[in-house]
């Protein structure tokens, strides 16, 4: 491909602070259309949020969505990606873990973007995007 990742990801995403409450975090993930959100303190990435957590880890639960806050639930196992790297590098790391978006973060830790894979498929040829798509849902 030869393109970086800085060529394909979505700048300025939609961050939510860790501090907010996760029905906060609902609402703005519905308005802005989203599964999921980068959790930041500042502008430094420190977790992940997604629908499914609030899902799983609040409604299921019975937990009252304004009394949780984000940071208690949101995943900080994070796979991330710079964004000098090379967008085939970065596919591969989609790909190795089977994730459909990867924050995208500098040296610092600082959020920059997201880089989904329907922003691979947009750079991409039909053969790459059909072979990482293939490789994610295995």
């Amino acid at each position: 491909m030869g393109k970086t990742v800085r060529d394909a990801m979505t700048s300025d995403p939609c961050a939510i602070d860790a501090g907010k409450d996760v029905s906060y975090a609902a609402k703005m993930m519905r308005d802005e259309d989203v599964g999921i959100a980068p959790i930041v303190e500042g502008d430094q990435l420190v977790g992940v949020l997604t629908d499914r957590d609030i899902a799983i880890k609040v409604v299921a639960e019975g937990k009252d969505p304004t009394a949780v806050h984000v940071r208690e639930i949101a995943s900080t196992r994070l796979v991330t990606v710079d964004p000098s790297q090379d967008l085939d590098e970065a596919m591969r790391l989609m790909a190795r873990h089977q994730v459909r978006r990867l924050p995208v973060v500098e040296e610092d830790g600082k959020l920059v973007g997201v880089l989904a894979q329907a922003d691979v498929a947009r750079e991409g040829g039909d053969r790459e995007t059909g072979e990482l798509v293939q490789e994610i849902s295995q």
